[in-house]
C-alpha cells in the first residue's frame, strides 16, 4: 500500500528536477541574472560530484563486508552530497546559463558523447537513487538489492563523468 503512495511521489519529484534543470539550461532566455559572485560554484560542484563518488564507493565496500550501519551512513550522505551538487548546480545555471564548450576537432565529439551520455543518466538517476534508498528505509531489501545494482555502477558513472566534464569545460579548454 506504502508503494502506491511513494513510488508516484518519486515520480513527480523526479520529473520536477528533471524540467528544472531542462528548463535552466535548454528553455530559459540568455538574459544573465547579475548580482551574486558563482565562480566558484562549478569547482564546488567538481568537489560534490567526487566526494559522492568516493561515498558510493566506500558504501559499497561497507556493504561487501556486511557492514550495513556504515553502509547506510555512506550512501545517505552521498545522497545528500548529491543533493547539494543539484541545489548549486541549479543556482549556477540560473545565474550564468549554459557554458559553451571551447575545444575545437576531434576532442569536441569525445566532450559532447561523454556529456550526453552524463546528462541522460544523470536524469535516470534522481528516480533510481530515490527508490533505491526508499527500498532501503522501507526495510524492501530485496528489491533495494536488486535496483542497487543498477542504481550504483550509473550513479558513480555520473559522479564521474560530471567530474571529467568539468576539467575538460573548465581546465582543459575552457569556456568558448
Amino acid at each position: 500500500m506504502r508503494d502506491r503512495l511513494a513510488l508516484p511521489v518519486i515520480g513527480l519529484v523526479s520529473t520536477l528536477v528533471v524540467l528544472s534543470v531542462a528548463f535552466l539550461l535548454l528553455g530559459r532566455q540568455r538574459e544573465i541574472q547579475r548580482g551574486y559572485d558563482v565562480s566558484a560554484l562549478p569547482a564546488l560542484n567538481a568537489f560534490l560530484n567526487g566526494t559522492s563518488a568516493v561515498l558510493l564507493t566506500v558504501g559499497y565496500v561497507f556493504i561487501r563486508l556486511k557492514k550495513v550501519t556504515a553502509h547506510k551512513t555512506c550512501m545517505v550522505t552521498a545522497f545528500g552530497v548529491s543533493s547539494l551538487f543539484l541545489i548549486s548546480y541549479l543556482i549556477y545555471h540560473y545565474q550564468v546559463g549554459s557554458v559553451p564548450f571551447g575545444g575545437t576537432g576531434w576532442i569536441r565529439p569525445v566532450y559532447f558523447t561523454l556529456l550526453i551520455s552524463h546528462i541522460v543518466l544523470a536524469a535516470c538517476i534522481v528516480p533510481l537513487a530515490l527508490v533505491t534508498i526508499y527500498r532501503a528505509w522501507t526495510e524492501q531489501f530485496e528489491k533495494h538489492m536488486r535496483i542497487a545494482r543498477w542504481t550504483l555502477p550509473l550513479w558513480l558513472y555520473v559522479s564521474v563523468t560530471g567530474l571529467i566534464v568539468y576539467w575538460m569545460l573548465y581546465h582543459l579548454y575552457g569556456p568558448a
